[in-house]
């Protein structure tokens, strides 16, 4: 029998040329997936434990600028752990944010990732976490350095003038050397820039302190004794570990970042092996259906049930094998590709060599096989039941009405449970909504799978009078060959409709989240721009500063993170300047005036007032971050605002609290409105300050929807694998159609269809099926779409569902094309047969 499989699969290279390329799809995304990912680990982790190979303690602080009681570590603590036994040496570490301009003036990097830290030489005058290529490192004020790629993309070189942003103003310095590192923010697309010791801990935190501290042990030395005589020298909150235990602790998170891609990438290549499912059912089953007398015959010299059923596994056993050979392959291709991706948009991976690890051969050659084996195992047991007597009847049996009651019943009640999930879910919020509507989701399209062949005969039936109409007997010879085998057009539909449930889910909610950030920037913002830090770190005040002097500027006022204790529970507030907040950013006041808030006054936002219990008049006792403690009288309530926190109080009251102010935006307002012009003036204002970003009300819905289309083109991206699979799969269903049909078209061109219009007939057929498959797919999606938004609602501000009847219809469109193209080599070779030959062909 294993001869006999062997043989049936030489014997129909070409049938089964389709499951091929759909389960090679599918194995080439797991596995390219799975080696991408592990080389990814295996890199970032190799580079964790190089950082801290020779690292005997590591001490780290939470010291910040803006926190005065949380301090770091200070040079005398510093000196202590120097003279410990068995310390070779102890560097201290400080660090912030800091960009370096271009030769436009334009930020290097990404913002999130430029960062500044301090050159700390040992003995000999070398850092030994630099090596320097060009130059010395910087051991005075008013010089730096780079690394090689940021002084690469500012055509830099040692000796020249560098323009330097930090949380204050923009500074310029003199370059002094150039170096390499495999430091994370370089290696994710950012900016290094070493100051001297000093100016560093100006910069970035205070004279004298450090954020950390690395201790090198002497030889002989143990870590854990080292660990041990260390710790009691810290300040309180710091934390001292061996480097070992930190390298570990750094590997755990790189493979927790990464497992979170891992689930994403796997989840899309199981939709594409979802949908190559049915695609590879369907092969089998018309395999299964033109062998019926081979198969009798067989049962006829001896083969047992048993024997013909794994006849046909082992088809799909072998088939599912050769796919998954290729598909590994290019598994390793697409992995290689996707690192060469990361370094074109910026990204740096860390040298390593590619990782194929066992697990990852074992996951794609076993989802490749079992998938095949599993989606043929229905036809299989279909093939084992034919009877010898069926050899001398026709190659076709009809399913009885019994299994088609029973199919449709089972259906029917799967897609109501399906459908009560999705409903019960669109009514809940957070975790069990995503749960409900997730398990709801995936019971509906399975029942509307098993009920595609029932749908598929009235749904049909509607277009054939069309059909007919505009194409004559191609039309109508189209919609009856169509809906002839309802099993068959049924499961090639579902590949499709699977495919275009989940675009068009995407696509509802990203036009409606899109919208919704429209429609809050357009109603809460009224200021011309909004000024913040590229790397999200808060604004110094001299910004402020600067922006009160700006030609044009008629109204400002910043946003200053505050939090306020009141009993037990902790407020954000919204530091702002009174009687500017009003012109620059929509404060729709309920009961009192905002005028308020120029005397003892606050301002509290609507949900937060009725929390708690307050109305216009109350006197609120709060407690600053210092411990001070003031009443506070409630001057006004007003309108919820995504812009603005829970309460709003003059900046004036919080400065005696607070050591640097937290401003993370400053709205402006300027006379005549955005123009080049009053940009310009804001920006030459602010210095032509490069960590710093002035972004109009487009810019601030850019920034926002921007990420929203960024998700939703990479979701199309990854869904097209599925489509493509779907695309195999009417190709594949048209094609061993039209060889079932040979006689039957031999006939039609014998009796006067001419080839132009038995074209016709083969791509209507495809059209009609594709276009079937859409519009089941459309439909579930926009029900999905709404049940995932109506869950989500009460955290999307400005929340309403938009239908992009637009794209549904470009959906529509491409399904149409989907089948023209589809049906392109069916048709031709269809209209090349040879009507005498056809005729006689059983």
């Amino acid at each position: 029998m294993f001869r006999t499989a062997l043989r049936n699969v030489l014997s129909h290279k070409a049938r089964l040329l389709m499951t091929v390329l759909a389960v090679m799809l599918g194995v080439a995304f797991v596995s390219g997936t799975l080696v991408f990912t592990d080389t990814l680990g295996n890199a970032f982790r190799n580079q964790s434990a190089k950082n801290y190979d020779d690292v005997a303690v590591a001490v780290t602080t939470y010291a910040d600028q803006r926190d005065a009681e949380t301090r770091g570590v200070d040079a005398a603590t510093l000196e202590k752990i120097r003279g410990l036994d068995g310390v070779e040496s102890a560097t201290g570490r400080v660090s912030g944010f800091a960009g370096v301009a271009d030769p436009d003036g334009k930020l290097i990097g990404n913002g999130w990732s430029n960062t500044g830290a301090n050159f700390s030489p040992g003995k000999g005058g070398k850092d030994a976490q630099y090596a320097f290529t060009d130059g010395t490192g910087p051991t005075a004020d008013g010089r730096i350095a780079l690394d090689e790629d940021t002084a690469k993309k500012g055509e830099y070189k040692v000796g020249d003038k560098v323009r330097v942003a930090t949380n204050g103003p923009v500074k310029e310095y003199t370059l002094s050397g150039v170096f390499t590192t495999e430091d994370g923010a370089v290696n994710a697309g950012g900016s290094l820039v070493l100051f001297d010791t000093e100016v560093a801990q100006k910069l970035f935190l205070r004279p004298g302190e450090f954020q950390d501290v690395s201790v090198t042990a002497a030889a002989g030395a143990s870590d854990q004794q080292l660990l041990a005589a260390v710790k009691p020298l810290l300040p309180k909150d710091a934390q001292a570990k061996t480097g070992k235990v930190r390298a570990d602790e750094q590997a755990k998170q790189i493979e927790a970042g990464l497992s979170s891609l891992n689930k994403v990438l796997l989840a899309f290549a199981g939709i594409a092996l979802f949908v190559g499912i049915f695609l590879i059912a369907n092969t089998f089953t018309m395999l299964v259906a033109q062998r019926t007398k081979e198969l009798a015959l067989l049962r006829a010299v001896g083969a047992s049930r048993r024997q013909v059923k794994r006849s046909v596994l082992l088809e799909a056993a072998v088939v599912g094998a050769i796919a998954s050979v290729i598909g590994f392959v290019l598994g390793l291709g697409l992995a290689i590709g996707l690192r060469s991706a990361m370094s074109l948009i910026g990204g740096k991976i860390p040298a390593g060599p590619l990782v194929v690890s066992p697990t990852t051969v074992a996951a794609a050659f076993g989802v490749g096989v079992l998938i095949t084996v599993l989606a043929a195992w229905l036809p299989a047991r279909r093939a084992a039941k034919i009877p010898p007597v069926a050899a001398m009847n026709s190659m076709y049996s009809a399913a009885t009405v019994k299994s088609l009651v029973l199919r449709n019943s089972i259906g029917a009640v799967i897609t109501l449970l399906g459908a009560a999930a999705i409903v019960a879910g669109a009514s809940q919020s957070g975790n069990s909504a995503q749960a409900a509507i997730a398990a709801g989701a995936f019971l509906a399209l399975i029942g509307v799978i098993i009920l595609i062949p029932l749908l598929s005969r009235p749904v049909i039936a509607l277009v054939r009078p069309l059909l007919q109409r505009l194409f004559g007997v191609s039309g109508k010879l189209a919609a009856q060959n169509a809906v002839r085998n309802p099993r068959r057009t049924g499961a090639t539909a579902s590949a499709l409709a699977i495919g275009l449930t989940l675009v068009t889910g995407i696509s509802v909610l990203g036009v409606t989240l899109g919208q919704a950030v429209d429609r809050m920037t357009t109603d809460n913002v009224k200021a011309d721009y909004m000024v913040s830090m590229a790397s999200g770190d808060s604004l110094d005040e001299s910004a402020l500063t600067a922006l009160e002097k700006a030609d044009g500027v008629t109204a400002l006022s910043p946003t200053q993170s505050v939090w306020l204790t009141v009993g037990k529970a902790n407020l954000s507030a919204s530091g702002v300047t009174p009687g500017a907040v009003q012109k620059v950013l929509n404060v729709d006041t309920l009961s009192g005036s905002m005028d308020s808030l120029g005397s003892d006054g606050i301002a509290v936002s609507e949900k937060t007032a009725k929390a708690n219990g307050w109305k216009t008049g109350d006197s609120v006792p709060v407690t600053y971050e210092d411990n001070k403690k003031e009443n506070l009288k409630v001057g006004a309530l007003y309108k919820d605002n995504d812009f603005l926190s829970q309460v709003l109080i003059p900046r004036e009251k919080v400065a005696p609290h607070e050591g640097r102010a937290d401003i993370r935006e400053i709205w402006v307002k300027t006379d005549g409105g955005a123009s080049a012009a009053n940009e310009q003036a804001v920006v030459d204002a602010l210095g032509d300050n490069p960590g710093m970003s002035v972004m109009d009300r487009q810019d601030i819905r850019d920034m926002f929807g921007g990420t929203i289309n960024l998700m939703m083109n990479i979701m199309y991206g990854l869904l097209a694998m599925a489509l493509i699979i779907a695309v195999l799969g009417v190709v594949n269903t048209l094609a061993m159609s039209v060889f079932e049909r040979q006689q039957e078209i031999g006939m039609l061109r014998a009796i006067g269809l001419d080839r132009r219009k038995v074209k016709r007939m083969i791509r209507l057929e495809a059209v009609v099926i594709s276009l079937f498959g859409a519009l089941i797919g459309i439909g579930l999606g926009l029900f999905l779409g709404w049940a995932i938004g109506q869950a989500a609602s009460s955290q999307i501000p400005q929340y309403a569902l938009v239908v992009p009847w637009g794209r549904i219809a470009l959906f529509l469109l491409l399904a149409g094309l989907v089948g023209v193209l589809a049906a392109m080599w069916p048709a031709r070779n269809a209209a090349k047969l040879n009507m005498l030959t056809a005729i006689k062909t059983e």
